[in-house]
């Protein structure tokens, strides 16, 4: 792991120096077969490293940072980008982005794909907030404050979780935010900040509102790679709540699709768009979907609901549809089922 506070040099394959990550060999401008130099924070992540493999099979080149902090297994995170490694349109550099997002590497950058930040309602509060408030917040200022110069556009990744518990449902861009998590208030407040920056700076600015995202390479603590990974072992599945709680749930190649999308539509100023699945479904309703795939019975545990946790997502996506022409495409079933299909992948390939 990166130390807070400095730059490491990878040693990992694909893994560069900043002073070649735009050499001649790599560097290709837009107009040279339609091709985009694009930078990719929190690239081992969960969403990050299914974006950078879509842009990859586009022909773009794509240079990734990430400080693989140990939130959740960084094996994890190397298997995730394993792939990507492998290309040689695709560089890598590890630490903050305090560190890592310099003028040097920001040149000839046509966009920033901002998918960095500390996950997780339950660790944001108490003493863990801290982390929260200098990965979303902070960091997220350092990015947008490099950006300016060059007026790269920013295409970041913002959160349902600044809604909390709605008034009312489905929600719009417009309704009132009110965060439920300290989270939801480090997610609302690097929103803002994006918004302030397009305002003063003209800094072209794409925020994505993702609700509830799932799919391969998800992170373990996330309800569906839990309940993937019980359907298969017989490990035993923590329910927090009644499981009545409602859920947006948004493919992760769906989300990848309206970051692309996001990339190349027209952007004057700030956009602010919910990404989300389209429909509503309770965890209990996953549940019995995935009872009908599993190859032996769920082992459920019921406990009380977490501090921070909604009851309900759900979303209204009119504004992406009409600004980014997207729309979800995977519907609940499909994603799960190709969930538990990765999950099976990963536990085979000795993943612990």
């Amino acid at each position: 792991m990166c130390g807070k506070g400095r730059l490491t040099l990878c040693r990992l394959p694909g893994i560069t120096s900043l002073r070649l990550l735009f050499s001649t060999g790599l560097r290709r401008s837009v107009g040279e077969g339609g091709g985009m130099n694009v930078l990719i924070t929190g690239v081992a992540g969960f969403i990050g490293s299914t974006l950078a493999r879509r842009c990859l099979d586009l022909g773009w080149t794509v240079v990734g940072c990430d400080n693989f902090s140990h939130y959740y297994d960084v094996e994890q995170k190397r298997h995730n980008i394993a792939e990507a490694q492998k290309n040689d349109a695709f560089r890598m550099i590890v630490g903050d982005i305090t560190d890592t997002v310099t003028p040097e590497l920001l040149a000839g950058v046509d966009v920033v794909f901002h998918q960095a930040g500390q996950p997780g309602v339950r660790a944001s509060w108490s003493t863990g907030f801290g982390d929260y408030v200098a990965a979303n917040i902070v960091a997220t200022q350092a990015l947008l404050e490099r950006c300016r110069a060059g007026t790269t556009r920013v295409v970041m990744a913002s959160s349902s979780s600044v809604y909390g518990n709605a008034e009312k449902y489905p929600v719009l861009e417009t309704t009132p935010t009110r965060p439920y998590s300290p989270y939801g208030v480090t997610k609302l407040a690097a929103e803002r900040l994006a918004v302030a920056y397009a305002d003063n700076f003209g800094l072209p600015i794409v925020a994505l509102r993702y609700f509830t995202v799932y799919g391969p390479r998800q992170r373990p603590d996330m309800a569906m790679h839990r309940l993937a990974r019980a359907a298969l072992t017989g490990e035993e599945f923590a329910v927090f709540g009644t499981g009545e709680q409602i859920r947006d749930f948004t493919y992760v190649d769906d989300v990848v699709e309206a970051n692309i999308a996001a990339a190349t539509a027209a952007v004057d100023g700030a956009q602010v768009l919910n990404i989300c699945g389209g429909s509503t479904i309770t965890l209990n309703e996953v549940i019995e979907l995935l009872r009908e795939m599993s190859p032996r019975p769920l082992n459920l545990r019921r406990q009380g609901a977490e501090h921070g946790d909604v009851f309900r997502t759900g979303g209204v996506n009119d504004l992406a549809r009409s600004a980014l022409s997207w729309q979800p495409t995977v519907a609940v079933a499909d994603g799960l089922r190709r969930e538990l299909d990765w999950m099976d992948d990963w536990l085979t390939s000795g993943a612990s």
